[in-house]
């Protein structure tokens, strides 16, 4: 009895993530300085600057501000909050270097979309996680799709209906040609000026 090859499934580390997330628990709320006395602060950290400021002299009884201590945990750093490692590709060939198990790809934004859809592709072969496939948007195949399905649906139109839409434009055009010849008419009237009256002279007004 030959013993049946188990393929590896992806194993993020779940450990490290844990380790993060403790260490985030423990850390303070890094707060704007003095954002507790004027309502128009927001509480989201601003690096303090001022000569005087406490937060930035760290000086005893006032909030702590952000240092290099409370980095988060080695084990876990860089992390996707996925659990894998981001590496990021930018052709078919930086998929070979890509441990399934512990890295994931992220596709560069500069590669274009024929390129995109090859790495996806492949990607799927060799069961990589893509952190960002849904960035993609419609590839050509369904926009061909869409347009043949429109295509169909004018073919699908009856001979009756066809019928009747000429009949419609013959009625509408004759309509027209009907109003057009009446304009002229009308025109004509209004711009016939009427004749004015012949103004009487000053020797036949006296009589």
């Amino acid at each position: 009895m030959t013993a049946e090859k188990t393929e590896k499934k992806p194993s993020p580390s779940r450990a490290a993530l844990r380790v993060r997330a403790r260490a985030r628990n423990k850390k303070p709320a890094f707060v704007r300085a003095e954002s507790w006395k004027y309502d128009r602060f927001s509480l989201s950290w601003r690096k303090p600057r001022g000569l005087d400021n406490k937060i930035r002299r760290k000086i005893k009884g006032w909030p702590p501000g952000p240092s290099c201590g409370y980095k988060g945990p080695k084990i876990a750093r860089g992390l996707h909050p996925s659990g894998y490692r981001e590496v990021i590709v930018y052709n078919v060939t930086g998929l070979s270097i890509i441990d399934p198990n512990t890295q994931a790809v992220r596709i560069a934004h500069t590669v274009g979309k024929r390129k995109r859809a090859t790495i996806i592709a492949e990607a799927k072969k060799l069961n990589l996680k893509i952190l960002n496939i849904k960035v993609s948007k419609e590839t050509k195949a369904e926009k061909e799709e869409g347009e043949e399905t429109e295509e169909d649906e004018t073919e699908e139109k009856s001979e009756e209906e066809i019928e009747a839409e000429a009949t419609e434009e013959v009625e509408t055009g004759e309509e027209e040609a009907e109003e057009e010849e009446k304009k002229p008419e009308k025109e004509k009237k209004e711009k016939t000026p009427q004749k004015a009256k012949p103004k009487a002279k000053k020797g036949e007004e006296k009589q």
